[in-house]
């Protein structure tokens, strides 16, 4: 028996025999340094998948910074700590005017978790809105809400659930401001109907980048309708940039920046500590402040100060680095090779994403989702070094969101391998 069944056996015996693990053949990783890692074999991978490590796998800097305030003071979060507070300071700076306080927390679960509790006391309405095929957390209030895979929990009677536009599929003979007007209509629907039932609209939660749905492309006005609807109702806008935020779309340093609307709270998480668990919310002081007043939330452990010293790091990174803007021109030379690749490959129904968080659709010869052969190429690209994913309706459209350091020539080299691997499909 090799070390890695072992491991694996172990594993099922610790952590239970259906804890989610990638791939047909899983990957035991023991290192990584910038957008790569190893396995116990020593063999690399290219990372371009895990947006977790934002500024790259162990960025000297953050490790550093982690080291350094580990080394003087870590403690839970209610006392004055002068890294704390500059943190939140320099991570609000980075949002429009309104959005000026910051609470942290651990995950993006505890983030939209504690965004909904906000939402529904200042509202005093219980009703949510989200995408049919979406996933914000995994708690009590969260998982019931899940619509991209299945739970145990049934999906609740407070909430509804919309389709999001993506024009690839929905255009057919209509403009962008019909496909806007058609769907945001379904919230007016979902609007209508949780009143009706007697439990108003506290929030409408998404991800305006729509990457759990598979990265549509953008629909002009659709988000700022869907708000507007909402906000007419009483209801609150709660974007979740769990994965689209800080940088990665390359053209904005927030998701919802590309959609020209402010929300009412922000959710952040994985990104923002580089691996270390940091997660936050981000709403305007006089909402927050009312909530506290109104309701004690501390975290334990959400934004200590080596989680703070974490986020500062990261934000220095983003920085000096310029990852952003490499965020756009990488991401630019990726959308031209994965067009030339569609042009080869017919498959390959169309280039989504934006930025360093793309995609490609596949399809059969018929034009249907080609959700088995999806997930085979994404364990030949396992095969041959590459790591990724893959998301949407079907599971049929290949996920590549790698940290922002990604360069040309890693986007050179993952392209290569990816013709080669759709070559011998």
């Amino acid at each position: 028996m090799s070390d890695d069944t072992t491991l694996l056996k172990r594993r099922f015996n610790a952590l239970g025999r259906n804890a989610p693990l990638f791939y047909d053949q899983p990957v035991h990783l023991v290192r990584g340094e910038g957008v790569w890692v190893e396995d116990s074999d020593g063999r690399r991978y290219l990372d371009a998948y895990n947006n977790v490590p934002h500024v790259g796998h162990c960025h000297p800097h953050v490790v550093e910074a982690i080291a350094r305030q580990s080394a003087i003071l870590n403690l839970h979060t209610r006392y004055l700590h002068e890294t704390v507070v500059e943190y939140a300071e320099r991570l609000t700076a980075k949002f429009a005017g309104p959005l000026d306080t910051a609470m942290f927390t651990c995950s993006g679960t505890e983030s939209n978790e504690l965004a909904l509790r906000i939402a529904r006391f200042a509202t005093g309405k219980s009703g949510i809105i989200v995408s049919d095929f979406s996933y914000h957390g995994n708690s009590a209030t969260l998982a019931p809400l899940t619509t991209a895979f299945p739970v145990i929990e049934a999906f609740p009677a407070f909430a509804r659930k919309v389709v999001v536009p993506d024009p690839r599929h929905d255009a057919v003979g209509l403009s962008d401001d019909e496909l806007a007007e058609r769907h945001a209509e379904q919230v007016a629907d979902a609007v209508r109907s949780l009143q009706d039932d007697g439990y108003g609209v506290a929030a409408l939660l998404v991800d305006t980048f729509f990457a759990n749905e598979g990265l549509p492309d953008p629909v002009p006005g659709y988000v700022t309708r869907a708000v507007d609807i909402v906000r007419a109702a009483g209801g609150m806008f709660i974007c979740d940039e769990v994965q689209a935020g800080f940088g990665r779309t390359g053209d904005a340093m927030w998701g919802h920046e590309l959609s020209q609307v402010v929300p009412d709270i922000v959710t952040l998480g994985k990104p923002m500590g580089n691996g270390h668990p940091l997660a936050g919310v981000i709403a305007p002081n006089e909402l927050v402040s009312d909530f506290q007043l109104a309701s004690t939330y501390f975290n334990t452990f959400g934004g200590n100060p080596v989680s703070a010293a974490a986020g500062m790091a990261v934000l220095d990174v983003l920085e000096q680095e310029q990852l952003q803007h490499n965020a756009q021109s990488v991401g630019s030379h990726v959308q031209r090779g994965l067009q030339g690749l569609m042009a080869k490959h017919p498959i390959i129904a169309g280039v989504r994403g934006r930025g360093l968080f793309f995609g490609i659709e596949l399809v059969d010869n018929t034009g249907a989702p080609a959700t088995a052969t999806t997930k085979r190429l994404v364990n030949l690209m396992r095969d041959r070094g590459v790591l990724l994913s893959r998301i949407g309706r079907h599971d049929n459209v290949l996920k590549m969101r790698p940290p922002l350091v990604f360069n040309t020539e890693n986007a050179d080299l993952l392209l290569s391998i990816l013709d080669d691997a759709l070559g011998s499909l």
